[in-house]
């Protein structure tokens, strides 16, 4: 079985849809996007994971089922450095690498700072939906595995957000998210690609082919945006700092 997971193109978070260059960067994915075999579409219900997957679902006259839980990972907490929350998965460097519990795979929700926000409440509810999902395609999670009951290739599609897609592939491959949040970074409109691998019959896990994968930006001579990731060096006053 194979998954893609797709960051919505380059954002307009004011108007929760698309930039100019993010409605280009989502009919060049179509083009890559509608050449494969993609048995379903699942998508967020926020207006910036819909419009990546508009040209897509009209080029391959589909419809995508619209997941709650591919939201946004929502949960806001108190960062050490700011008086005012903020989204549970943007540290800066210096503080989230001084916590032990981080680089762990169970314990990171536990610690304080996480536990104000209810982050394990929401990663569960992530976790337990994407299994259900996967249920129904024939791959029930037992521990860190999964039990085959029916093995098969389909390849299904997730149009989603960098912060939640960490969180699916913390679940899928057993280590902490904040490793992901903090050491990735997937730039709009990539697909990063997982497929299952059954060494042994009736156990399977899933293992990352590719990701954050921009091939169809730089085929058309794209640059990916700049959104997600921050400034190279501190001098560049026309990147994000923080």
């Amino acid at each position: 079985m194979k998954l893609l997971i797709i960051r919505h193109a380059d954002p307009d978070y004011e108007a929760d849809s698309l930039t100019e260059q993010g409605f280009k960067e989502a009919e060049l994915l179509s083009k890559k996007l509608s050449g494969m075999d993609i048995r379903a579409f699942y998508v967020s219900p926020l207006g910036r994971a819909k419009a990546t997957a508009k040209p897509t679902l009209e080029k391959m006259n589909q419809k995508a089922t619209e997941c709650p839980w591919l939201r946004e990972f929502a949960p806001k907490i108190h960062r050490p450095d700011r008086e005012n929350p903020s989204v549970a998965w943007d540290w800066l460097p210096q503080d989230w690498t001084k916590i032990p519990e981080f680089y762990d795979k169970d314990a990171w929700m536990n610690e304080k700072h996480m536990m104000e926000g209810d982050v394990a409440k929401e990663y569960d509810w992530i976790a337990r939906s994407l299994d259900e999902l996967l249920e129904n395609y024939g791959y029930v999670r037992d521990g860190k595995l999964y039990r085959v009951i029916h093995s098969n290739t389909d390849t299904i599609a997730f149009f989603c957000h960098f912060g939640l897609e960490c969180v699916l592939l913390s679940h899928l491959l057993s280590i902490s998210p904040m490793a992901l949040w903090h050491g990735f970074c997937a730039a709009p409109s990539s697909v990063t690609t997982l497929t299952t691998e059954e060494r042994r019959k009736g156990i399977a896990s899933f293992r990352i082919n590719c990701f954050g994968d921009v091939s169809h930006l730089t085929i058309a001579g794209e640059q990916p945006s700049f959104s997600a990731r921050f400034c190279e060096c501190f001098e560049n006053k026309d990147q994000r700092h923080d």
